[in-house]
């Protein structure tokens, strides 16, 4: 079994930054890909950024391109999603997600372990 447990979100103005993490407790988090994946009010989770379990790919949202970066520290068993120009639309409730050996696929039921979310809302 794997716990997750996401932290880092808040509120924060358009234009701003935020740096989410994702700790796993329970297993390395080494065998893992990693997702981030948010859900907003009234609408259906989305993909958001992706890392392979041996870091060989990392996938993205198109609309998160070019601001978004996910990272890992496998010292740490904690998964990093950096968010840079943040825009309202970006407000939602974020979620890190894990599978095993997995190649960081942009399908949320191909991950087995999900943690509890974190809110992050970005005003205009």
């Amino acid at each position: 079994q794997v716990q997750l447990v996401e932290s880092g979100g808040g509120l924060v103005q358009a234009g701003d930054s935020l740096r989410l993490s994702c700790t796993a407790s329970g297993r390395t988090l080494s065998s893992f890909a990693m997702g981030w994946f948010r859900q907003a009010p009234g609408k259906e989770r989305e993909f958001v950024a992706a890392i392979a379990w041996n870091d060989s790919i990392t996938r993205y949202a198109d609309s998160m391109k070019g601001r978004f970066t996910i990272s890992r520290d496998n010292a740490k068993n904690t998964v990093y999603l950096q968010m840079n120009s943040l825009k309202p639309e970006d407000t939602a409730r974020y979620y890190c997600a894990a599978e095993y050996y997995g190649l960081g696929f942009s399908i949320s039921g191909r991950y087995d372990y999900w943690g509890q979310g974190t809110q992050v809302t970005v005003s205009s």
